[in-house]
């Protein structure tokens, strides 16, 4: 099992790229991570691993529960490929192309937020999903 952040962009600011750095080494607790940040939209689209389950994130996309993105987690990497990978764009979204290949399009608010912030929120969502799925103490959705 293993999940891929692609992200466009590299996190300057010290703060937010250590607060992404702490949710990065408690998810790999439970699976192999793996964060590439790349500079533009066809970096972004060579970067998304090809035998994974692709998950755009987009404000437009589907609004699900912490809960259940525990549940469709557990589904994705029980699917066989074993590999999830969540796809991050700038500040113009993801390239159409990718989107139009994502298995599945997640919206993380109905807010517009900037890639970074949307990044942190990604990580700490993906590490409650794994304490959710194992009823640990962090996750009081469980």
């Amino acid at each position: 099992m293993k999940l891929v952040i692609v992200a466009e962009g590299k996190l300057k600011d010290r703060a937010l790229r250590g607060l992404v750095d702490d949710y990065l080494k408690r998810i790999r607790r439970y699976a192999r991570c793996e964060e590439i940040e790349v500079t533009g939209p066809a970096e972004l689209l060579r970067a998304v691993p090809a035998d994974a389950t692709v998950v755009a994130l987009e404000v437009d996309g589907e609004g699900i529960s912490s809960v259940e993105l525990s549940k469709r987690l557990e589904r994705w990497i029980a699917r066989g490929k074993g590999v999830v990978a969540f796809a991050i764009g700038g500040a113009e979204g993801l390239p159409r192309s990718l989107s139009e290949r994502a298995d599945v399009r997640l919206s993380l608010s109905p807010l517009t937020l900037p890639h970074r912030l949307a990044r942190l929120i990604l990580v700490e969502q993906l590490y409650r999903a794994f304490t959710i799925a194992r009823g640990e103490p962090y996750a009081r959705e469980g």
